[in-house]
């Protein structure tokens, strides 16, 4: 074990201040980005866990918001390896619950999801079970997310109005949360009769399913080959990924993340780095015995640098369990959060470059370790 090491081991007292301050520093940046993107996969949560093998937008869309023309899915058709295409529909709609002395009044405005509850369906979620399958097979029967029980006011079994129509709240499934309006899923024939589902010459995603899922990137470039610019196919990974770069194209957002990076360094470089020379401060005199031995002031100067480095792999730890602990206490407020490669990456090296950096700024404190002051 090497003397950075076990020093940092034996006078870890004196060093938690800093590894809290990275850890600390870490967890605001980390958490936001979480957060931003846990919101943003609540949105996509259908799409993403559907079995569609290819996603179709219009060739400048930016989002499954934007509508393209019906005659798409013909075209699509054209191709040997496609045997299934369906258009994700989402409505918007009002839900007021019947209020009792236990319940009372709810008013939202919700999103329908309309979906075809079928066994192998392209629209329908791969998470859900045989018998809420089977419930969404019955006239006006939706089925909500169990975080959203309360917020609409309803339980199993209860009635419902949405649009001025009455519908039955035949189950629940887990995982799709939302922050905003809830999420109601629907069969396609429930919502014609809701009238919030109609056959219109507009369809937004179209949702396809191959013949062989494994030549998804193949197939969706002979399909935009076929569409000659009136559509573009997406498989599910690269679209997760252009929404991902979507989300943090929003200025707002790129000022907040970049005003807690900001912050997130000061205090680790300030805290850091005010700790650990106070630290070296405290342990002068064994630096002093040191070069009473013969050790040099270069040697001196890398023990600081490696008992930084250490102090920024234990900042490193700290963040991680403070992350997992933030993220539970968000699942109990229907918050799921989400924290992409690139971000725990980017966020690891800015803790362990500012450990490093603190170990730089504090170097000048082996200049008082003076053999001559251990006589005294």
């Amino acid at each position: 074990m090497s003397l950075a090491l076990s020093t940092l081991l034996y006078e870890w007292r004196r060093y938690m201040a800093a590894v809290i301050a990275l850890a600390v520093a870490g967890l605001l940046v980390l958490s936001l980005v979480g957060m931003f993107m846990g919101i943003g996969k609540s949105f996509t949560a259908t799409i993403d866990r559907s079995p569609a093998d290819l996603m179709v937008l219009p060739p400048d869309s930016d989002g499954f918001g934007s509508s393209q023309p019906r005659r798409n899915i013909p075209t699509l058709f054209q191709h040997p390896e496609v045997v299934e295409v369906m258009p994700y529909t989402v409505s918007w709609a009002f839900w007021q619950n019947f209020p009792s002395p236990e319940k009372p009044l709810r008013r939202e405005g919700v999103q329908i999801i309309v979906i075809d509850p079928m066994e192998g369906a392209v629209t329908l979620p791969n998470d859900f079970p045989e018998h809420i399958i089977v419930a969404l097979q019955e006239p006006y029967s939706v089925i909500i997310d169990s975080t959203s029980l309360a917020k609409l006011g309803v339980e199993v079994g209860d009635k419902a109005n949405i649009n001025g129509r009455t519908v039955n709240v035949r189950g629940t499934v887990d995982n799709y949360p939302s922050l905003f309006n809830s999420m109601i899923f629907t069969s396609r024939q429930t919502a014609k009769l809701l009238g919030i589902y109609s056959e219109g010459p507009r369809v937004g995603t179209l949702l396809v399913k191959l013949r062989d899922p494994s030549r998804a990137d193949i197939v969706a470039g002979e399909l935009n080959t076929i569409g000659k610019g009136q559509f573009k196919a997406w498989t599910r990974a690269e679209l997760s990924k252009k929404n991902q770069a979507q989300m943090f194209k929003e200025s707002f957002i790129v000022i907040m993340l970049g005003f807690m990076l900001l912050v997130g360094v000061f205090i680790g470089v300030v805290i850091t780095w005010q700790t650990l020379q106070g630290a070296i401060l405290a342990n002068i005199k064994e630096f002093a015995s040191l070069r009473a031995l013969g050790v040099s002031m270069g040697s001196l100067r890398l023990i600081i640098m490696e008992l930084s480095l250490w102090v920024g792999v234990a900042g490193l730890g700290m963040t991680a369990v403070l992350v997992m602990g933030v993220t539970a206490l968000a699942r109990l407020f229907s918050l799921n959060m989400y924290y992409p490669l690139w971000a725990i990456i980017t966020i690891s090296v800015m803790l362990v470059v500012i450990a490093i950096l603190s170990g730089f700024l504090s170097l000048g404190v082996l200049k008082k370790s003076q053999p001559a002051d251990l006589l005294r």
